[in-house]
């Protein structure tokens, strides 16, 4: 489904999306797709139709780096993509990719997050 005309007075929500592994975030980069557990879906599809906009924030596990960010293009359908090579994954979805950079944990700890303790962010 194509993305909704932007929604004035509305949140915008942000996630941190972890990847097992480069790969996979070099996939989306070059594709614009993204793909994520079923137990993720409600959270994101949501999000996307309550919100103006949805960024979501990119890091391999045990990396100790973002890798970049984008925007929730899409809702998250039902169709599946053997990209990724597992069956772990749910429906696909387009991202918009902003930045492409390795940015360490360090340069955000001064950021947390209220849902979450207090913890920094990465």
């Amino acid at each position: 489904s194509k993305s909704p005309s932007p929604r004035q007075n509305m949140p915008v929500r942000y996630f941190i999306m972890k990847s097992s592994n480069l790969q996979n975030i070099e996939i989306s980069q070059q594709k614009g797709i993204w793909s994520t557990t079923p137990s993720n879906e409600r959270k994101l599809n949501g999000a996307f139709w309550e919100s103006s906009v949805v960024y979501l924030i990119f890091s391999v596990q045990g990396s100790g780096h973002f890798q970049g960010f984008a925007r929730m293009g899409s809702s998250i359908g039902c169709e599946k993509s053997q990209d990724w090579g597992s069956a772990g994954f749910g429906g696909v979805f387009k991202v918009e990719w902003i930045r492409k950079e390795n940015i360490p944990f360090q340069f955000a700890h001064h950021l947390l997050n209220p849902w979450n303790d207090n913890k920094k962010v990465q």
